[in-house]
């Protein structure tokens, strides 16, 4: 580009001493013709011609080199032209080098994760995990009894020995102090090991939860609505159910999920019928097994399908069934049954979280034991029903939040029975069935953040209104608080 323009200067130049030569022989011609009077007219006017001549041609030439220097100029603005092209493929090229490098590193740590999967897992696979909650509960119709419970403290360890087996494990402590003379437990919550078969299908022993209903394997105080657990999840499945077994688990490409095992089977003969227990508490929660000292004479066999094919939607059931006898020595009740049928579903979208969940389940063969009780000298004995059910539905909505902190309100109608049927036992008998309770829970989850969350409902009961002080098997109507954490 600087040779363009030292041309164009060149030519501008040699255009300009044309026109000042020409002037200047003009003047010299009109000098010599003055000085030169002596000269003939006719020689001035061919001076004249010649001159005009002269000038004709130098137009001519700088008609040329004008011409010339629009050209340089053309060719000039191309050149600047072609050079911001050649800028602008220049960048382009800088951005698919840097996409290039981007993709190559991507791949790199792809290899270099499936490499480290491919490896013996080290003592950083070791995680702890923790949930709790702490509640407050006033009843209504009896103020005075108004309590702060720390209801649970749960840690939680889970190990994995390589890529396809891990341990897990969880310990518990309910109502902060564990001693002969207070309410409180410590219990081993879950302890069994899971090992993959295969990308879709596992195997598993030990300590763990039945795969039944929709809170018992997933029971942190973040993972449902209202301070407490919903009374079917309590008293007609005994959440946190869990017996020692083996069993297998697997997922079809279909969204199903499916769960078998062969399990520990709850107790008959641990009935106590001088107790309220097993009519307020639930009668699964009187004899099931949790894995200490746990009869093993008769076992049991538990299925569970849960299919999620649609986003959201969550549809499923679970079938429990045992001989629960265990065959104990001059015990009425060894040839009883029992038998568990679970339906629930979750639908999740738009900000509605949307419930619903039914249990119903059987213990036959129990009118000879039921007579004994009956005759024996316990006042008012507490019969092993031969029905026992519950179901809700519940509605949530997720009125507000942000990156940080959302606020769900939510309505839930429990209905359930624990005594609900005592096969062919009259009622002149003892077999008097008890009254269908029914719930209405309303109240709030506030989540901070991923972990916590702060909650409170009111709870009105239809027919235990009152608080049991001494077991604390029913809340009765009341108002809630309850802090819970899970992480």
């Amino acid at each position: 580009m600087k040779n363009i323009f030292r041309k164009k200067a060149l030519l501008r130049s040699l255009v300009m001493a044309g026109i000042f030569g020409t002037v200047l022989t003009s003047n010299s011609a009109s000098a010599d013709t003055k000085t030169k009077k002596v000269n003939t007219s006719t020689e001035s006017s061919v001076s004249t011609s010649e001159l005009l001549q002269r000038l004709d041609a130098l137009a001519a030439q700088n008609k040329i080199l004008q011409e010339k220097v629009e050209r340089l100029e053309t060719a000039q603005n191309q050149q600047a032209s072609q050079m911001q092209q050649q800028s602008a493929q220049v960048k382009e090229q800088a951005i698919q080098s840097e996409r290039q490098n981007q993709a190559v590193e991507k791949v790199r740590q792809e290899i270099a994760s499936n490499t480290s999967s491919a490896r013996p897992i080290s003592e950083s696979s070791t995680t702890v995990s923790s949930y709790g909650e702490i509640n407050y509960t006033r009843p209504t119709k009896s103020p005075s009894d108004a309590n702060i419970d720390v209801a649970r403290a749960v840690i939680g360890i889970q190990h994995r020995f390589d890529s396809k087996t891990k341990i897990i494990s969880e310990f518990e402590w309910e109502h902060a102090i564990t001693s002969s003379s207070d309410k409180g437990e410590a219990e081993v919550e879950q302890l069994w090991v899971e090992h993959e078969l295969n990308a879709s299908l596992r195997a598993r022993a030990g300590l763990f939860l039945m795969p039944v209903g929709l809170i018992n394997q997933n029971h942190e105080p973040t993972s449902y609505y209202g301070v407490q657990r919903p009374d079917v999840d309590t008293k007609i499945i005994p959440s946190t159910w869990r017996e020692v077994g083996v069993g297998l688990s697997g997922d079809l490409d279909n969204g199903i999920n499916w769960d078998i095992a062969v399990t520990t089977a709850p107790n008959l003969s641990k009935w106590d019928s001088s107790t309220t227990e097993g009519r307020y508490r639930g009668p699964l929660q009187s004899i099931h097994g949790e894995g200490q000292f746990a009869a093993a004479r008769d076992f049991g066999l538990v299925g569970a399908i849960n299919w999620r094919g649609v986003p959201g939607l969550l549809i499923g059931g679970s079938v429990v069934a045992s001989k629960i006898g265990q065959n104990q020595k001059d015990f009425l009740g060894n040839d009883s049954k029992f038998l568990l049928l679970d339906v629930h579903g979750r639908y999740q979208v738009a900000g509605w979280d949307l419930s619903a969940e039914y249990i119903r389940g059987t213990i036959s063969n129990t009118e000879a034991l039921n007579a004994s009780f009956s005759a024996s000298s316990t006042v008012n004995p507490t019969l092993v029903p031969h029905l026992f059910y519950g179901g809700y539905v519940q509605a949530a909505y997720n009125l507000w939040h942000n990156n940080n902190y959302a606020l769900s309100p939510f309505v839930r109608y429990e209905v359930l029975n624990t005594a609900a049927g005592f096969g062919s036992l009259s009622a002149a008998a003892g077999g008097i069935k008890g009254e269908n309770e029914k719930i209405v829970t309303i109240g709030a989850n506030f989540r901070i953040g991923e972990g916590v969350v702060l909650k409170a409902d009111y709870r009105n009961y239809q027919v235990n209104k009152l608080p049991d002080t001494i077991n604390h098997f029913n809340l009765g109507n009341s108002l809630n608080l309850g802090l819970g954490y899970s992480f």
